[in-house]
């Protein structure tokens, strides 16, 4: 999934950068409101971490800013705060889900998965199609019963192809929603990432390749 990590105390944003990568996640990090409402402006996200007293732009105004422009992104709230007023207030700017600082990365990482559960178009809980099943939320995917040795941005790729249900997937938005704004467009990390994908999935074929197009299954 594709996260925007808002965040002004730089040690702490590259922390936790760093440990949601590892779970698979791609992540944009921006240090202050008026930077995040730029990546928001240019990036479609699943998921908003917005930490709520952010410099230039306070977080309040970036959550009712993403809410009045109809943002389908998830809006996940950071505060030092912890009283159940100032939580309240949060939810009440249009945020989908508040967690106090100092928080565990488990657990955010719980919330983040949570939130990116619930798109704008309902999805099952676990993609099928023929053999092939997914499940996101304890990241398991298999073929024909058998386990799938998936890296976390083959699950991502897979994710995505199966979730869109035989419509075409384009480069462009496997490289927007897969990986972050440090991928460089123009390598060849999608087709290198999709062919491994292939492999693993075996025989017979699944993934159909679209001439100046993209990829669908």
């Amino acid at each position: 999934m594709r996260v925007l990590l808002v965040e002004d105390h730089a040690k702490l944003a590259n922390t936790v950068a760093t440990g949601l990568r590892r779970e698979g996640m791609a992540v944009d990090v921006a240090f202050d409101g008026e930077d995040a409402l730029t990546h928001v402006s240019e990036t479609e996200y699943d998921v908003v971490v917005l930490d709520r007293d952010l410099p230039r732009v306070h977080g309040d105004d970036v959550c009712r800013t993403l809410v009045a422009d109809g943002s389908q992104s998830r809006i996940l709230m950071l505060t030092a705060a912890s009283s159940v007023d100032q939580r309240v207030e949060g939810l009440g700017l249009g945020a989908d889900d508040y967690l106090s600082k100092p928080f565990a990365l488990a657990e955010l990482v719980a919330r983040i998965r949570a939130l990116a559960r619930r798109p704008s178009t309902s999805l099952p809980p676990t993609l099928v199609h023929r053999d092939i099943r997914l499940d996101p939320a304890r990241r398991l995917a298999t073929r024909a019963g058998k386990p799938l040795p998936l890296s976390p941005k083959e699950f991502a790729v897979l994710e995505r192809l199966l979730a869109r249900q035989g419509r075409v997937v384009t480069v462009g938005e496997l490289l927007e929603g897969v990986w972050d704004e440090l991928a460089d467009p123009f390598t060849n990390t999608v087709k290198m990432t999709v062919s491994r994908l292939r492999a693993k999935l075996g025989d017979p074929p699944v993934i159909e390749t679209l001439p100046q197009g993209g990829y669908r299954i």
